[in-house]
């Protein structure tokens, strides 16, 4: 089971930018890229940087402590596709971005 969770609204959010919030017992940091949003596990698999405060470009966000690059779409890593973060689905309904994620 999902269950669908209003995390911010679209205004919080600046185009290329990205900010993390509390979803459950975990943080995930959505991301406005280029006016589409995305939601992803906000801790880097590799050493647990926040990856809102990473670089936005072409799809992606690069961690900001070792600039590991992955990809918004899916969450893999682009130098090892096996390593990835959690994505979520996002929804935009009005003004709120929501996320699903799986019931706890």
């Amino acid at each position: 089971m999902t269950k669908r969770i209003t995390v911010a609204k679209t205004s919080e959010i600046p185009l290329n930018e990205a900010r993390a919030f509390p979803v459950g017992d975990r943080m995930v940091a959505i991301f406005n890229q280029a006016g589409v949003f995305h939601a992803m596990d906000d801790f880097c698999p590799h050493m647990g940087a926040s990856l809102a405060g990473g670089w936005i470009e072409d799809g992606t966000v690069a961690c900001p402590w070792h600039a590991w690059r992955f990809s918004l779409a899916d969450g893999c890593w682009l130098d090892n596709p096996k390593i990835k973060a959690d994505i979520f689905q996002v929804f935009v309904v009005d003004d709120e971005i929501q996320v699903e994620i799986p019931d706890e």
